[in-house]
């Protein structure tokens, strides 16, 4: 009786089937559907990073301080909004209350962080902002 050696055939299945799916993406076994989209780098590279704007104040209209940027945050929603997490009140880190602002009402002007309309007040006045546990 003649013996079949199936290392060969098997190997040549697992190459077809990997060159059937050549530009295909999948993650966990499904297409993926990846869209690319051409990104202007260099206005991109002298935009502000996140690592520089943690810890920085934010002011209002009138150059009164309202609080500090604490952290950005990715909404996990769909439309993937940021939103500035802003530190007031408070002395030496203690006693200070956290709230959540659209990172769009934000304006950065000449490296300074504005939120135009705001006051310290109407700031503190705001539902304080809780991280999630780890």
């Amino acid at each position: 009786m003649r013996k079949i050696q199936l290392k060969p055939f098997v190997a040549s299945a697992v190459l077809l089937a990997a060159l059937a799916s050549y530009g295909n993406a999948y993650a966990q076994g499904a297409p993926q559907a990846i869209t690319e989209k051409r990104t202007d780098v260099v206005q991109l590279a002298s935009g502000y990073r996140a690592s520089k704007l943690n810890g920085v104040d934010v002011y209002n209209r009138n150059k009164d301080t309202i609080g500090t940027l604490d952290d950005l945050i990715v909404s996990p929603s769909a439309d993937r909004s940021t939103y500035a997490i802003l530190s007031v009140g408070g002395f030496l880190g203690m006693g200070k209350h956290l709230v959540a602002v659209p990172f769009a009402d934000l304006q950065i002007n000449n490296r300074r962080v504005v939120l135009p309309n705001a006051t310290r007040q109407s700031i503190e006045a705001m539902p304080e902002f809780k991280y999630a546990p780890d």
